[in-house]
């Protein structure tokens, strides 16, 4: 399976444009033998959706996303989506022109520099999706910093999780180094749950904010198979093979051990207690 990292800026607001600059890297992507393209979290929209003065989000049937696969490989893609009453920060997997798995953000920061329970609704489901290379799941940035939510699915037979990403430098001063928390935090997802992970993070500038890419593919055994520059936009490939998620978790089963029961009645009893629901 040959994987292609589309690091992206985009323009914030302009929906057509950043349609049209997809469109160029899945073509290139096509050329260059990928299988699949990931670009990052709201790709087609930008970030800052509380400086735009009108609602431009876009439902998931929007023909022009589906279109994105007619080149030939499958195409995941960020965007700011109609669901009638609610918006959604969403991520939507393409394959053969129809829209195959929609993933709504689970976690949506809403502290020091981010706004964005301002914007859009949590999404409600957590769920791993059969496309033709694999059992994939996608988590949208900040939920893949929630560590039950890559175990759920890998516990769902994700052998790929896709982690499209805004993060931005120096916007929290001394509170974290997103970079470094980013690479320590893919490594031990990959790790952890024995799968590939595929990391897209945007380029550019926006609302003050520098969006730093560092885009990478992670295998199994917490290696780096496949890095994006740092700052700058571009395409980088990388092969992988998922037979090697499937010997890693055959010869050390972690996931195995999984105990659903036993976490099932942990959480319960955390509700009951007064936790979140």
């Amino acid at each position: 399976m040959r994987v292609a990292l589309a690091q992206t800026d985009c323009l914030l607001g302009d929906v057509e444009k950043n349609l049209k600059t997809a469109e160029r890297m899945v073509t290139e992507a096509a050329a260059n033998n990928a299988d699949l393209v990931v670009f990052p979290e709201l790709a087609l929209h930008g970030y800052a959706l509380g400086l735009l003065d009108d609602d431009l989000s876009i439902p998931a049937a929007d023909p022009r996303i589906a279109r994105l696969s007619r080149h030939g490989p499958d195409v995941l893609i960020g965007f700011h989506e109609d669901a009638r009453l609610r918006r959604y920060n969403a991520a939507a997997y393409v394959s053969g022109g129809q829209v195959r798995h929609v993933h709504r953000k689970l976690y949506l920061p809403t502290y020091l520099a981010w706004e964005e329970r301002k914007h859009a609704s949590p999404g409600q489901a957590m769920r791993a999706y059969d496309t033709e290379y694999g059992r994939t799941a996608t988590l949208i940035c900040n939920d893949a910093w929630q560590p039950v939510l890559p175990w759920i699915a890998a516990q769902d037979g994700a052998e790929v999780l896709l982690v499209p990403t805004n993060s931005a430098s120096g916007l929290a001063p001394g509170a974290l180094d997103t970079v470094e928390y980013w690479r320590d935090l893919l490594r031990f997802i990959a790790r952890m749950q024995q799968c590939f992970v595929i990391f897209c993070n945007r380029v550019g500038q926006e609302a003050g904010m520098d969006f730093w890419g560092g885009s990478r593919i992670v295998d199994p055994l917490g290696a780096t198979v496949a890095e994006a520059p740092l700052w700058e936009p571009g395409l980088v490939y990388a092969d992988i093979d998922l037979a090697s998620v499937r010997r890693r978790r055959r010869q050390v089963p972690l996931l195995a051990e999984f105990r659903l029961g036993l976490v099932a009645r942990e959480v319960d009893r955390l509700i009951q207690e007064g936790g979140d629901l």
